[in-house]
């Protein structure tokens, strides 16, 4: 195949505990350690490992975001990405408007092969990945913990409440990475480097004619309820009996 078109966003760092600020608008971010969202990073290592079985010839990176998600997009140079796409917007769009934007990117690469996380650690919604395909009208391959590809096809194992799932779809197609797919690589000094020297397109969310109106509005935000303290209860009579006392029993 000639081309792969891997989503990276912008997300808090995994690593990061998120805070809800004072006022209840939001997360803060202020400060804050940003990256590639990780089932984003382990789409992008995937089409790598494509292109160095010489499956595929170029790997196009995309984002929708702020200035500031080329870092995220400039990682994925240095991994070994092609080029870059960033659609510059002010505010995250919902699911529905990020596929939209995402067609819209498919319309004018013709990639054979669109790889995305199935959800972003931010928000979880698992969405943009199953909407795609339907607007694309291509088939869809979700949650891959393995991925083949031969004569025009994917092949690709997923994991199952009952075990695991193989399926089989034409190309192009929609896939969506799972945890156990694969390990990403670590991104060098030398490559970091490079990466500056590769082409980053910056394009305006407006400029695309996307329709990105929102459908949900958030009214406010709240960290989760503390929990409780724990207590010792003597036997099995003085468990049930705290139980019952908390009206889970």
């Amino acid at each position: 195949m000639q081309k792969i078109m891997v989503a990276l966003k912008r997300v808090v760092d995994y690593n990061v505990r998120v805070r809800v600020k004072p006022d209840g608008s939001g997360v803060v971010t202020d400060g804050v350690k940003m990256s590639i969202n990780p089932f984003d990073e382990i789409a992008l290592e995937e089409a790598l490992r494509i292109r160095e079985r010489g499956e595929a010839e170029e790997i196009i990176v995309v984002s929708i975001g702020t200035k500031d998600s080329q870092q995220q997009l400039r990682t994925g140079l240095a991994m070994g990405a092609d080029r870059a796409i960033l659609v510059e917007t002010d505010s995250a769009p919902e699911p529905l408007a990020g596929a939209r934007v995402l067609l819209k990117l498919i319309e004018e690469e013709q990639p054979e092969l669109v790889i995305l996380g199935k959800q972003a650690i931010d928000d979880d919604n698992n969405q943009t990945g199953q909407m795609l395909a339907a607007l694309w009208d291509r088939p869809q391959a979700t949650f891959a913990s393995k991925l083949e590809l031969t004569d025009g096809k994917a092949t690709v194992t997923r994991e199952v409440d009952a075990g695991l799932e193989v399926i089989e779809v034409d190309l192009p197609a929609v896939v969506t990475t799972d945890l156990r797919l694969n390990e990403p690589r670590y991104v060098k000094l030398p490559d970091i480097m490079k990466a500056k020297k590769k082409p980053l397109d910056t394009r305006a969310l407006s400029d695309l004619g996307v329709d990105t109106d929102s459908q949900f509005n958030a009214t406010e935000y709240a960290p989760p309820p503390k929990r409780e303290k724990g207590i010792m209860v003597e036997d099995v009579d003085g468990l049930v009996k705290a139980l019952k006392d908390k009206g889970l029993f």
